[in-house]
C-alpha cells in the first residue's frame, strides 16, 4: 500500500471543507507549510488569517470569531497549543463552549530531532481534562477524513491531534468513525490491543505476526475518539478477554491508557492492562514505532 502523509492529505481535505462551508476560516501560528494550511490559503486567502509567532491571542481571536458565527479553526503544533496557550483554550474557548475546532499537527515525538521543546507527550492529558473539550486523534487519512467531517459538524470545541510522518491507511470503506465510538480493526478472543493515533499500523501488525507465528488471535480496537470514550466498549473488552494492552505515543500517564484504566477499575473482577507508551520521560529512546511490534510480544510471552 502507498504511504500518505497525514498533513499533506489533511490540507486538501481542508480545501474541500472550506468549499462545503461558508463560514469556515483557517488560523495559523506562522506554520502554514507545516501543518499544510497553506492549501487553504491557496485556495481561500479571504478566509486565511496568518497570527504570527502569537498563539495565545490566535486562539483568542479565534472565540471571537466563533461569537461572531464563524466557524474557525485553529493550527499549530501540538506542543504550543497545549501548553502555551492552555488558558486561552480553557477559559476563553472551553468554559463558554465556544465552536471552535483545534488542529494540531506533530502530536507524540513526530517532531524528531526538535527534540523535548516540540515534542507533544502530555497534550492529551492536558485536554482531556478540561471540560467541554472533544478529544480526537486519528490514525490514517481516511479516518481523519471521517474525524475531521464530524468534528465540524459538532458543535463545540473539538482537538483534533495529528503526527508528523507518512502512514498506509489501514482504515477501509467499511469502516466508520463516529465521536463517542471505537472502530474494530482485527477480531481475536485471546488479548485486546487498545490504540489511538498512527499507533493503530503498529497494532495491527503486531496482531498479524501473533496470528501468523504463534496462532494468537488478538482484537484491535482503534479509539480516535478519546473524550468522549467508548466505555460500553471497554466494558465487553475487560469481560470477553481479561487482557488488555494499551499502545499510545503520548505520557503513559493521562493518555489513553489512564482512560482505559479510569474505565476499568469500575468492573467487579480483575482485568489486566498493560501500557505502551513514553515512559514519563523527555526523549524516551525505549519508545519508537519500530519497537512496539517487540515490546507487544515481551509483554505477552512474560505473562
Amino acid at each position: 500500500m502507498t504511504k500518505k502523509i497525514l498533513r499533506v492529505e489533511y490540507g486538501k481535505f481542508l480545501v474541500e471543507m472550506g468549499k462545503r462551508y461558508s463560514n469556515l476560516v483557517v488560523l495559523d501560528g506562522d506554520l502554514k507549510e507545516s501543518t499544510q494550511t497553506i492549501q487553504f490559503q491557496q485556495h481561500f486567502p479571504e478566509r486565511f488569517i496568518d497570527c504570527g509567532v502569537a498563539e495565545q491571542n490566535m486562539f483568542g481571536v479565534a472565540a471571537g470569531l466563533a461569537l461572531g458565527g464563524k466557524l474557525p479553526i485553529v493550527h499549530t503544533f501540538a506542543c504550543f497549543a497545549s501548553l502555551r496557550a492552555c488558558e486561552q483554550i480553557r477559559t476563553s474557548i472551553c468554559y463558554p463552549k465556544l465552536n471552535v475546532k483545534i488542529v494540531v499537527s506533530h502530536g507524540g515525538i513526530s517532531a524528531g530531532s526538535a527534540g523535548p521543546t516540540h515534542h507533544a507527550i502530555e497534550d492529551i492529558a492536558i485536554m482531556r481534562a478540561i471540560p467541554n473539550m472533544t478529544v480526537l486523534v486519528p490514525g490514517d487519512s481516511k479516518e481523519m477524513r471521517q474525524v475531521v467531517e464530524k468534528a465540524l459538524a459538532y458543535k463545540g470545541p473539538v482537538y483534533i491531534r495529528l503526527v508528523a510522518g507518512d502512514f498506509e491507511d489501514v482504515y477501509t470503506d467499511e469502516h466508520q468513525f463516529s465521536i463517542g465510538k471505537a472502530t474494530i480493526l482485527r477480531d481475536g478472543n485471546e488479548v485486546t490491543i487498545i490504540t489511538t493515533g498512527t499507533m493503530m499500523q503498529q497494532a495491527v501488525l503486531a496482531a498479524d505476526v501473533l496470528k501468523r507465528d504463534y496462532g494468537i488471535a488478538v482484537r484491535v480496537i482503534q479509539m480516535a475518539s478519546i473524550k468522549p470514550i467508548d466505555e460500553d466498549l471497554i466494558y465487553k473488552e475487560a469481560r470477553k478477554t481479561k487482557k488488555i494492552m494499551v499502545i499510545e505515543e503520548h505520557n503513559i500517564i493521562g493518555g489513553i491508557g489512564s482512560a482505559v484504566c479510569e474505565i476499568v477499575t469500575k468492573i467487579p473482577f480483575v482485568t489486566e492492562i498493560k501500557r505502551i507508551g513514553i515512559n514519563d520521560q523527555f526523549n524516551d529512546s525505549s519508545f519508537a514505532y519500530q519497537n512496539v511490534i517487540e515490546r507487544v510480544k515481551e509483554i505477552l510471552f512474560s505473562q
